[in-house]
């Protein structure tokens, strides 16, 4: 059974010279932020459910309706800055280094904002599109598009999100990271979304694992240590 309490009857946690640390964050901590999380409003955009604006499917039923969806979330998280959980492990980069792997299933670009240099997102990025069919690679596109754009090709440009169906990015990286790790820390997930809730399996019984939100996530047995709190509140203490 994993350790449970408030954050402050936890010591902040050392990392040795030599060892890696994996992060992983979620939706909690972009809440801070204000971002607006995927299932706020009932799972329900303008009637549409998430599945619908945010699946392979829906972009081939109604792609201007699911292109509108993430031109007004590009709008809405452009306003949002990054809180003090965001800068504590761009700070964390600044002292690890490559020892550090973070990665997020976020697709905004909050960790960025807070100085983090190396983030993977898994689940794409809001503010990148690609073409739906060439080899062209991602680019940045912060342009809230009134029609959908065509790439050189000719073909249609999509968002660059991990849609329901869809695998996420870089699991081969992610497993050698996870392989790698001697402590691995869950900031702000609920535990319910996989792959990524698997991860702390993976590592179980070789890593240190710690979680950090404010309050047990569906996981929470996985885990060495549930430190509850919010992040903005516990992570610029978490490390030594």
């Amino acid at each position: 059974m994993p350790r449970v309490g408030a954050f402050s009857s936890f010591p902040p946690l050392r990392v040795g010279p030599a060892e890696r640390v994996f992060v992983l964050t979620g939706a909690g901590i972009s809440a801070e932020s204000g971002i607006r999380t995927f299932r706020d409003a009932g799972g329900l955009w303008e009637q549409y459910r998430f599945e619908e604006v945010a699946s392979p499917e829906g972009w081939a039923a109604h792609p201007e309706t699911v292109w509108r969806f993430y031109g007004q979330r590009r709008a809405q998280a452009a306003t949002c800055e990054a809180n003090a959980a965001h800068r504590a492990l761009g700070k964390l980069e600044t002292a690890l280094g490559d020892r550090l792997w973070l990665c997020t299933q976020n697709v905004d670009d909050l960790h960025e904002k807070g100085g983090s240099t190396r983030t993977h997102h898994m689940h794409g990025e809001l503010f990148k599109s690609r073409c739906e069919s060439c080899a062209r690679p991602p680019f940045e596109d912060r342009v809230a598009h009134a029609a959908i754009p065509r790439c050189a090709c000719g073909a249609r440009v999509r968002p660059h999100i991990v849609w329901f169906g869809e695998v996420p990015l870089g699991m081969e990286r992610i497993a050698d990271a996870l392989h790698a790790c001697d402590l691995f820390v869950t900031i702000g997930t609920s535990g319910a979304v996989y792959p990524a809730a698997g991860f702390v399996a993976a590592v179980k019984g070789r890593a240190r694992t710690i979680y950090v939100g404010p309050e047990e996530p569906d996981n929470a047995r996985t885990f060495d240590e549930c430190r509850l709190g919010l992040a903005g509140q516990v992570v610029p203490g978490l490390f030594e």
